[in-house]
């Protein structure tokens, strides 16, 4: 799949822009705050109808306006697509495929896959266990719908418990009726999550060796509650009395996390900064590798200032791993120096477009 061109009007700083994309490598080249990212984050919210910096949707219409419209065409897999989004204050959000809207926005996840690697990415380090399961939860939604419907059903049963532990409901029957809906969904969520742990891990494995080097051995462990032999039904029951204390559900999918470890030692311990982000590039990467897998596409790779803190042999064997054409597709870069932008097309040795990025306006170099 690959994004042929874009239209932008009042999102974030961009007030007007019209590109048209190569279809192997995009550099944008400008200083902090000029609009390099805000239009990764168009791309983006195309694909998720989201932004990547969490802002909510009232927010991203450019100041002193009340509307954004985005617009994408697409070659999803040598069909045509025209993807767009739209926004109008206090109204609902509309994104449409081919003119049609759709019914029901989760509908769209997957569609149009896209991977971005961020220095907001140190956060499935650094961040809670929250910031992982989105991680989880973002990566399997796109490969498989019923993982999401099950998301949604799980939470929404999560919603209704709590309130029922919060207003000190003590029904048993109306305990029983939501904690079942809870554990049909709770047992698929955790079993999809422990699967694709095991498929991504020796993906994940391969590159974090091409980036740093076969000294480090990297690992990625799912934890949760609700192990072999033990039913969601149980862990709530033994739970309850706890869970009425405390007015919240303390066990379930909702909690679970991942240990990251190098060397069997937690990354956010023992390793350095670019250690640090060598592994969340890596698992990054890896997330590019299972989509392409799983939905026979190739997904966009967004890359938003990814080399800094990177030393110039790890940069180059990032560089080297997604030059490949056949393997990555569509790459847009964002970065602050021109040097560096022209030392890495220099090693890919395909064509490019490179923009200048100044107060929301590209122009192309």
């Amino acid at each position: 799949m690959r994004l042929k061109h874009i239209t932008v009007n009042n999102f974030k700083n961009i007030a007007e822009a019209s590109l048209d994309f190569s279809p192997s490598i995009n550099c944008l080249l400008g200083n902090n705050g000029m609009g390099k990212s805000n239009l990764l984050d168009a791309i983006y919210y195309l694909s998720f109808a989201r932004s990547f910096s969490g802002l909510q949707d009232s927010k991203l219409p450019r100041r002193g306006t009340d509307y954004m419209m985005l617009r994408g065409e697409y070659d999803r897999n040598g069909t045509h697509e025209e993807l767009t989004a739209g926004l109008i204050s206090g109204k609902r959000k509309s994104l449409k495929l081919g003119g049609k809207e759709y019914q029901r926005l989760s509908d769209h996840i997957g569609l149009f896959p896209a991977v971005l690697i961020s220095p907001a990415d140190a956060d499935l380090i650094t961040g809670t266990g929250e910031e992982r399961r989105r991680f989880m939860d973002m990566v399997i939604s796109q490969s498989d719908p019923v993982y999401l419907d099950h998301l949604i059903r799980f939470g929404r049963s999560l919603q209704q418990r709590n309130k029922m532990l919060h207003d000190r409901v003590v029904d048993h029957n109306l305990y029983l009726a939501v904690e079942t809906a809870m554990s049909v969904s709770a047992h698929y969520i955790v079993s999809r999550r422990q699967r694709w742990i095991e498929e991504l891990t020796p993906i994940f494995i391969e590159l974090y060796s091409l980036i740093a080097g076969d000294d480090e051995i990297p690992s990625i462990k799912y934890r949760t509650h609700l192990t072999d032999g033990v039913t969601y039904e149980s862990l709530l029951d033994n739970a309850r009395r706890h869970d009425e204390a405390v007015g919240h559900t303390s066990v379930g999918p909702h909690r679970d996390d991942i240990d990251l470890e190098l060397n069997d030692l937690p990354v956010r311990r023992a390793a350095s900064q670019g250690q640090c982000k060598s592994f969340t590039i890596a698992m990054r990467l890896a997330q590019f590798e299972f989509l392409h897998r799983a939905a026979n596409l190739t997904p966009l790779l967004l890359l938003d200032d990814i080399f800094d803190k990177l030393d110039a042999t790890r940069v180059e064997r990032i560089v080297s791993i997604v030059r490949d054409s056949s393997r990555f597709g569509q790459i847009f870069i964002t970065d602050t120096n021109r040097d560096h932008l022209d030392s890495i097309m220099r090693l890919t040795a395909t064509q490019y477009r490179m923009w200048n990025v100044d107060h929301g306006t590209f122009t192309q170099q």
